[in-house]
Formats: C-alpha cells, structure tokens, sequence
C-alpha cells in the first residue's frame, strides 16, 4: 500500500469510507454491511457509526443505519455554485481534444434540443454551434437519446405534435421512422444521424445521467468525410461514454461502484 504523508488523518478517511457505503441501492445497512462496505473491520465500523450519529450525520433503526438530512450539509456549498454546463466544459474540452472534433452538451427543450455548452473542434474547420443553438429534436443524435428516455405518455404527445421537415434527401420522412430510431437509441444507448439535418455532418450522441436520471446529451460532431460510419461505434463512441459518465458523476450522480483506495485496517 502506498505510504501516507505525515499530516494525512486516516481516521478522516474511514469516517468517509463509512459515510460512502450507504448507496441508493443499498440506504440501509447493518454494521456488518458497513464493515465490509468501507473494507474494516466490523468493531471499527460499529465505533464510527455510532459516532456518526452523536454527530447526527447517521441514524439507527433497530439493527440497520441510514444517512440523514445533515450529510447534506457537506456537498451544500459547492452544489451551491455549480451547473450542468460549468460542470460538463472541462470533459467536452478533453473529449475534443481527443477526437479532434466539436463537442457539445444540450437538452431538451420542448420540442427542441438547446445547446448549453459547446467546444469547438482544434481545427481551423469545424462544426459551427454556439450556445443556445437549437435545432428539432428529431433530426439530432442528441434529440433521439433525451426522447428515449422519455415517459410513454410524454413520448406520445411528442409524436402526437411534432412536424417533420426534409432538411436533406436522408431526412426521416414518417414518426413510424422516428420512433424506430427512439427505440433503436434506447435499446443502445446511443444515436447516430448522418446527413438527416445538414449534407456532409453526422453527429453520434449518449445521455448524460445524473444517478437514474437522464439530464443532457453529450454529442459530437463529425464530417462524413473525417469518420466512416461503420467505424464511429470503436473509435467514437467509448470515449463519447466516458465523458458522459464523468460528467454524470461529476453533477452528483456518482455510482456506487466508484473505486475506494486502502485495503481493510
């Protein structure tokens, strides 16, 4: 195990690593679940549990412990003074980095897909978008996965008032076509439209989630020539999925299989 500095407060740590086993898959624990959990042993665990809640940052109920409206206290400030965007620019930028491409986070808005956050390629010649962009949900690859994860019933009033236009030649013609490809998105995870919107531009998408909830898209922004299609799910997509997750996480939707360091104390 790698040493620690000299000012470093493990017991600190554990105390987090407690804290950090309650997930929203697992809200309730019982000291041995905690234990092995924070990876310690089970009389440790029982002694910052019950510390912990003198602090009143857990609870007791009969055998099991749960967190308390005070952990909240913790992350208050910083949540305070970050949005979705803030969060997203330091990923779109290394994910355009990577790819050598524009990158772009948007949501859905009405019928619309808005763009609230966007890095231009490095190249001289790039996608042209701005903030504040907005383009029709169906003829994107960032409209296609926020209406995946739409609820039936808001799933059908799209469709029941939405207008399709033949932007090109490959245009969807038909809201069977559209919610073929709604289907296809949500069964993937992904989408990618070629050519649909704009001659020469594909773009290829995945939802950006925040715990279990979809909150944005993240997109990137190919010219046909650059990217064969038949290439994008390798070469594309797995660094499209970890910025979305990164970004996922970084807006409070960390998972709880993230990685702890230390092995049991």
């Amino acid at each position: 195990m790698e040493e620690q500095p000299a000012y470093f407060v493990k017991s600190v740590e554990k105390a987090f690593d407690v804290l950090l086993a309650f997930t929203p898959e697992t809200p309730r624990l019982t000291v041995s679940q905690v234990a092995a959990g924070a990876d310690m042993t089970r009389a440790s665990a029982r002694r910052f549990l019950l510390t912990l809640a003198d602090l009143g940052y857990v609870r007791a109920d009969g055998p099991y412990f749960e967190l308390t409206p005070r952990c909240l206290d913790i992350g208050r400030s910083f949540l305070a003074n970050q949005t979705l965007p803030g969060v997203a620019e330091s990923h779109l930028k290394s994910l355009a980095a990577a790819l050598n491409e524009t990158t772009s986070l948007c949501i859905l808005d009405g019928p619309d897909v808005v763009y609230v956050a966007c890095v231009p390629s490095p190249r001289l010649l790039s996608v042209s978008v701005r903030v504040g962009t907005r383009f029709p949900a169906w003829a994107t690859s960032m409209g296609r996965v926020l209406l995946a994860a739409l609820s039936e019933p808001e799933l059908q009033e799209y469709f029941d008032s939405v207008q399709l236009e033949r932007f090109t030649e490959r245009s969807i013609g038909s809201v069977d076509q559209l919610r073929a490809e709604i289907d296809s998105a949500r069964a993937k995870g992904w989408s990618m439209v070629s050519q649909e919107l704009e001659e020469g531009l594909r773009g290829v998408a995945v939802p950006v989630r925040s715990g279990r909830d979809v909150v944005a898209a993240v997109n990137v922004s190919l010219q046909t020539h650059r990217a064969p299609a038949e290439s994008i799910e390798k070469t594309v997509l797995p660094l499209l999925r970890e910025a979305a997750l990164q970004i996922g996480n970084d807006y409070g939707g960390r998972h709880s299989g993230a990685l702890r360091s230390g092995s049991r104390r």
